[in-house]
């Protein structure tokens, strides 16, 4: 029977049983007995197979929840929040630590208009319309509403320009394949996207790394790439760059529009980042608008399971041909969540909540740099990811190993490199579920783990 191991303990402890419930959700946690996000039983069940007073569970619930162990929501009951620190990474559990999610604001308002929002646009739409096949790229509204949401970002965004696709992973699978073709060479900054490098293996296409700072992706090495070798796209990652968080000054856009323009190279501009910064430069679309394709989504400001991804096209011809690609690689985005997505936009729901991610990313940031700062972290003020550049002789791949022996997500700097030459850094990310009690103890032992590393 689930939690009859609990039974000898509250037995024979000299703890009230109300303090003792904590320290064995925790204990069960640290063993891998309980999961993040797994529902506890009703409160009276749970007191019947203890044998205790219900009170007393109550109030031992109401312990962990202080703790932070667990969490409770009407309708849903008390299910685990976990502790990030010395949780084991399961099999089966662990991968998304590191993925680059953004935070999970749950309790916020702005969430349970979404929630409610959600459901009423399910249940406004005939369900068989939603089981068919759709016209690609998503419907007139569809598109008319997704131009308006992105004009904040890209003033001339058009719905006829616009197409709606299931996650920008599948935006560019579909640009890669149309793009470079055999004997080309995708330029790609030196450190890039874990995906790209995925795809492009996938593809059997040859990617040319080129050099970056602290800015960014440098002009004159994409230039210096133009005519030595033939290329046929550049993708590049403007804002918030994953994994180094650095944001291409304008002058360094309008240089490298300019190379591609003198080269006639199209720019795969993968803006996934480019909602969170309450201000950003203009985009390359901008500056070299007949070669740029411009990519961004969901899944970096509200939610990686969305699978929502708009693409706008230089112009007729090429937009027909992306509906051609994305088709052929991944038939149509859902129709179930554009019709969410189309509410949401529709009703205005998005600013509130891009609005109460930027805050939390924000608090998240400042946390980051109070911890690493010394360390020489970097990262963006409405950022919740960051890149910490480790000490002389310290190994990468070894250190974020041994972080994830104690349950925190760190990705060494050899899986975003393409030269082979990958700067000894982490890329850690305080977004997904984690509480800010999870992030402080994260960072400290982070800091912990450098500063010994750094001593011996």
């Amino acid at each position: 029977m689930p939690f009859s191991h609990w039974i000898p303990r509250l037995q024979s402890s000299t703890l009230p049983a109300y303090l003792l419930i904590p320290e064995l959700i925790a204990e069960d946690l640290q063993q891998g007995r309980l999961a993040p996000r797994e529902r506890l039983p009703p409160l009276r069940e749970l007191a019947g197979r203890l044998h205790l007073n219900y009170t007393t569970v109550v109030r031992g619930f109401a312990e962990a929840r202080d703790r932070g162990l667990i969490a409770s929501r009407p309708g849903l009951g008390s299910y685990v929040r976990g502790s990030f620190i010395g949780l084991p990474l399961r099999a089966g559990t662990g991968a998304e630590m590191t993925m680059n999610l953004p935070p999970e604001i749950e309790d916020h308002p702005a969430m349970q208009k979404l929630q409610q929002a959600a459901a009423e646009a399910i249940t406004a739409a005939p369900l068989h319309e939603l089981m068919r096949y759709q016209d690609f790229g998503g419907t007139a509204r569809d598109r008319e509403l997704a131009a308006g949401w992105l004009r904040q970002w890209v003033p001339d965004a058009a719905p006829e320009r616009l197409l709606i696709a299931p996650g920008i992973h599948a935006a560019l699978l579909a640009l890669v394949s149309m793009l470079v073709r055999p004997g080309q060479s995708l330029c790609v900054e030196s450190l890039v996207y874990p995906g790209l490098k995925a795809i492009a293996a996938q593809l059997g296409t040859q990617l040319q790394p080129l050099e970056m700072d602290e800015q960014g992706l440098l002009p004159e090495a994409f230039e210096a790439a133009c005519k030595t070798t033939p290329v046929g796209a550049l993708y590049l990652c403007p804002n918030l760059h994953n994994p180094t968080t650095a944001s291409l000054p304008i002058r360094r856009r309008e240089q490298i529009a300019d190379v591609a323009l003198r080269y006639s190279v199209p720019i795969i501009e993968d803006d996934a980042y480019g909602m969170l910064p309450v201000a950003a430069p203009p985009p390359l679309a901008d500056f070299a608008p007949a070669l740029s394709y411009y990519i961004t989504g969901m899944s970096k400001w509200l939610g990686a399971g969305l699978r929502t991804a708009y693409v706008l096209t230089p112009g007729h011809a090429a937009h027909q041909r992306v509906a051609g690609a994305l088709r052929a690689t991944s038939v149509m985005a859902s129709p179930f969540i554009n019709a969410v997505m189309a509410h949401w936009l529709a009703d205005g729901h998005g600013t509130e909540v891009l609005d109460a991610v930027r805050a939390e990313c924000a608090w998240r940031s400042t946390l980051l740099r109070e911890r690493l700062g010394p360390l020489g972290i970097r990262t963006h003020p409405q950022g919740f990811h960051a890149w910490l550049p480790l000490p002389e002789n310290t190994d990468a791949s070894a250190m974020a190993a041994q972080l994830r022996g104690i349950g925190v997500a760190a990705v060494a700097g050899s899986a975003f490199s393409t030269d082979r030459q990958p700067p000894e850094g982490l890329r850690l990310c305080l977004g997904g579920d984690l509480t800010r009690e999870d992030c402080a103890r994260a960072l400290q032992a982070v800091a912990n783990a450098v500063e010994t590393s750094a001593g011996g």
